[in-house]
């Protein structure tokens, strides 16, 4: 299951006549690049949970490869993350991807479901360490700077990267129309949420520069995110 359904502000004004899944990374629709993530490593069976400019979503799908599977859902304009999950989970099987349609990374999705299969929780998210928009330094107890980096991985932080794994019995306790402050909070709660480390490429297309920055990284050829599984690690 793929998010497709928000309005992406912070994409504006591109996102005024175009949905943000379909904004271009190398000349294509940045969810084209997200499904091929999955159909290159035999996932080809998706939901589409559109809802801002659903129909051109549709349109999208029409394109895609006859040997994929591809269901576009209309969950409404204005329905947040988690109400879209819950409005198709009938279309679901067990367990199931979930993940939103700006994000790209060459996470090993087999070794994320067998992580999954190895805890005992509803729910796994990947997650990376949190990239930092600022150089920082490095500074001694007395204010001497011993050193420099620019826009570092914070390796003590993680965030969430998508590529989601969760069992059906997962609806048995959603709670919330919102997943990341509402659906995730509860799941940690009660202890069914587990973290699943990646430490190969990832980026998410936030806005038109980050647009332009994945656009440069497949200027000649597949992208980072689609030059094979990166070195991952399962934890808590």
């Amino acid at each position: 299951m793929i998010l497709c359904g928000g309005r992406g502000v912070r994409a504006l004004p591109e996102t005024l006549e175009v949905p943000k899944p379909l904004l271009l990374v190398g000349g294509r629709p940045v969810l084209g690049h997200v499904m091929e993530i999955y159909a290159r490593q035999g996932f080809t069976e998706f939901i589409l949970a559109a809802g801002y400019k659903a129909e051109m979503v549709w349109k999208f799908a029409q394109g895609l490869p006859a040997d994929w599977s591809v269901d576009v859902v209309d969950t409404g304009e204005d329905t947040g993350t988690g109400g879209r999950v819950q409005r198709v989970a009938e279309r679901v099987t067990e367990p199931f991807h979930l993940t939103y349609s700006d994000g790209l990374g060459d996470v090993d999705l087999k070794a994320l479901v067998a992580f999954h299969a190895g805890h005992a929780g509803s729910t796994t998210v990947t997650t990376v360490a949190l990239p930092s928009q600022y150089g920082t330094f490095d500074v001694g107890p007395d204010g001497l700077v011993s050193g420099f980096r620019e826009k570092p991985k914070l390796a003590d932080h993680h965030i969430n990267a998508g590529f989601f794994v969760m069992d059906r019995r997962v609806f048995d306790t959603w709670a919330g129309d919102d997943l990341e402050r509402e659906v995730l909070p509860a799941l940690g709660a009660a202890r069914e949420l587990y973290a699943y480390n990646h430490h190969g490429f990832w980026k998410s297309m936030d806005t038109q520069k980050d647009a332009q920055e994945l656009s440069a990284l497949c200027a000649e050829g597949p992208g980072p995110w689609m030059g094979g599984p990166g070195p991952s690690h399962g934890g808590l």
